[in-house]
């Protein structure tokens, strides 16, 4: 028997080296927590148990995810895709749940279902992954597309849905004579609840964060945040019902405030370990022996419920009016299981409604669906030329349409991606009087784009199809106009193909991708961060009474030079983690002492450059020499400032210092 504080050390380190290894593999950290679990769990190492501390503890990961889907709960968004919404996302869900109840019958002779318990798994079952699918779908840059807005309506109205089902999911434990007894007491519970939350809490609320904001503390601004929401779980567990849906409600609460933004940055650390620690506690529930005394059954339950899944929602996206690519597409992305069919299946085990062995086998295949639903969505493209009988006829009207907008155009430039930074882009040729051809994935901003006068059409920059249909041939010059690494990538590479001479000039976020787009054929790349600087440092330079014709040298200089003179920063404490680790280039100040090995050698015999670090600049008494010569001969005293990636530094630093 652990300790509290046991338990919570052996939760958090496994939790620790699950994430990293599954980061390792490119794989989600929410499988990695499973699978430490199942590793740590009761019925393998024996590690930690499944205890009552366990599960209250996991259960505050299920709250504060609550609480972040009630921030995203916007009424407005929410009436803009109300088609898809309610319309696609509700009839996937009933029609998940109704049609569990018949399949049920099937299992009669090996696990007896209720009615009841078959409606409580259907709900589990009509989940699909929102962390997996969202992450995927903005990798491959389809958030925006077709496909993308069904899957993200459907996975809008699954969160939505989990509300009611944890309420009603305890009321069928209950007799069936009592059943329409709970379920009304907590209906009318509900309506209370929300009325005197929204009535008066919406009031209260933006007032009394105000209040709070104004004391200008950001401790002050966290314990309330935490006070608000454990306040309102607690409210409504007092009530009867779960505390997610008092979490749900005070995030629905904050969202209305102008407070909102630095709301969710605040409590996205406290959902994500207690979140991770909740799925921890679900793959302790797995027991290995008894999935492999079934394996079969698994393999039925992980292969019945992806097809059904996949022909249901292909059919009802096809009802509201997606081809038949785009329908096949939406039911790769959501075959699979999701995480609140854990928080559901967890609930359901918890209340005895299934049969124990049941609920580890339908844990499993749900597992194993989830670990296949990458592959599903990578492999979505060729699956569906291979079903769907008239994707290569879209596909080749979509390119006659691009072509026939580039056809009578020469000498023209290709934008890849018409957001803010493209349509200004096309606004400036056309000011020139610069032909241009501009492809993107979002079909509601060309057709009005289109509409409007702008010569854009639908489709994927990345595909080679369709920069042979946009005139590469033909082209001037080729911009990305997006962030996306990957993305660019293929685009350079259809380039090197195609036409190797044709200049591309690339935006990305900051440097740490410039020599890798460089080396894929980028022309130009130009760094968001570094372009924000020089125009900062140029307007701060004109103010302080520099010449305007130096400030424009400097710059074109930095320009000239790739940027070379700006690339690489001193880091530290308070730089963005993310930012830190993406950036392989950076600056290193290394002091001299009488005893350093490289006193009184010259700087180039010290190799520094073999090893992939530049010296940018020598301080010797006061005076910083940039660009220093490879015969400069170093003294105690000296300062080496160095640029390069953190482990070329290192070594660096200790040829420097040591030999």
């Amino acid at each position: 028997m652990h300790s509290p504080l046991e338990l919570t050390l052996v939760l958090l380190a496994a939790a620790v080296f699950g994430v990293v290894a599954f980061r390792m593999l490119q794989l989600p950290p929410m499988l990695g927590y499973l699978a430490v679990g199942i590793l740590i769990g009761p019925h393998a190492l024996g590690l930690a148990s499944d205890t009552a501390q366990t599960k209250y503890l996991a259960e505050f990961g299920v709250v504060f995810l609550m609480f972040s889907i009630g921030l995203e709960f916007n009424l407005t968004k929410l009436r803009s895709m109300k088609r898809l919404v309610f319309g696609l996302g509700g009839s996937q869900v009933v029609l998940s749940m109704l049609a569990v109840v018949p399949a049920s019958w099937a299992f009669n002779w090996l696990f007896p279902l209720s009615w009841q318990a078959s409606v409580a798994l259907g709900g589990a079952l009509a989940m699909s992954s929102t962390a997996i699918v969202s992450k995927m779908l903005s990798e491959r840059m389809e958030l925006e597309s077709e496909q993308g807005r069904n899957i993200i309506s459907i996975l809008l109205f699954q969160d939505l849905a989990v509300v009611p089902l944890l309420i009603v999911i305890p009321a069928l434990s209950r007799d069936p004579g009592d059943l329409m007894v709970a379920l009304g007491l907590a209906t009318v519970k509900i309506v209370v609840a929300l009325g005197v939350i929204f009535f008066l809490g919406q009031r209260l609320m933006s007032r009394w964060f105000h209040v709070v904001a104004a004391r200008r503390s950001q401790e002050l601004f966290m314990l309330n945040l935490l006070l608000v929401t454990l306040g309102m779980a607690a409210l409504t567990e007092r009530l009867g019902l779960s505390m997610a849906l008092g979490a749900f409600m005070a995030g629905m609460l904050i969202s209305e405030t102008p407070y909102r933004h630095q709301v969710e940055e605040d409590i996205k650390p406290f959902r994500d370990v207690l979140l991770g620690l909740f799925f921890v506690t679900i793959g302790m529930l797995l027991n290995i022996r008894v999935v492999l005394d079934h394996v079969w059954l698994v393999l039925a339950l992980l292969v019945v419920p992806v097809l059904f899944k996949l022909v249901l929602i292909a059919l009802l996206a096809r009802v509201f009016g997606s081809r038949q690519g785009v329908a096949i597409r939406t039911g790769l992305g959501l075959a699979q299981a999701g995480e609140f069919g854990f928080v559901l299946l967890n609930q359901i085990d918890g209340l005895n409604l299934v049969d124990p062995v049941l609920i580890q086998v339908i844990l499993a295949s749900m597992l194993l669906s989830m670990l296949a639903a990458p592959f599903l969505i990578q492999y979505s493209d060729a699956i569906v030329l291979r079903f769907a009988a008239n994707e290569w006829l879209m596909q080749s009207l979509n390119m006659t349409r691009i072509a026939a907008q580039s056809l009578q155009t020469e000498k023209h430039a290709i934008i890849c991606g018409f957001g803010r930074s493209g349509q200004n882009l096309a606004h400036m040729l056309e000011r020139e009087g610069i032909n241009y051809v501009a492809l993107d994935l979002d079909p509601d901003r060309v057709r009005e784009a289109a509409a409007a006068g702008d010569t854009v059409v639908y489709g994927d920059a990345g595909r080679r199809e369709a920069l042979i249909a946009a005139g590469i041939h033909r082209a001037a010059a080729l911009i990305v106009t997006y962030a996306n690494t990957p993305s660019a990538l293929k685009v350079l590479h259809h380039v090197q193909e195609l036409a190797p001479a044709l200049p591309v000039i690339v935006r990305t976020v900051d440097d740490s991708e410039l020599d890798t787009l460089q080396k894929a054929g980028a022309t130009e790349v130009v760094p968001e961060i570094i372009e924000g600087s020089l125009m900062l440092a140029s307007h701060a330079l004109v103010l302080l009474g520099v010449p305007m014709r130096h400030v424009l040298r400097g710059v074109q200089e930095a320009r000239d030079a790739r940027y070379s003179l700006l690339r690489g920063y001193f880091h530290g404490r308070d730089d963005d983690e993310d930012m830190v680790e993406r950036d392989s280039v950076r600056l290193h100040s290394v002091s001299l002492g009488p005893q350093s090995t490289a006193v009184g050698r010259r700087l180039g015999v010290l190799g520094l450059e073999r090893i992939g670090v530049e010296v940018t600049a020598v301080r010797r008494r006061g005076i910083r020499a940039f660009d220093p010569e490879p015969e400069t001969v170093l003294e105690p005293g000296d300062i080496v400032v160095l640029r390069g990636p953190p482990e070329a530094l290192e070594a660096a630093e200790t040829r420097i210092l040591n030999g």
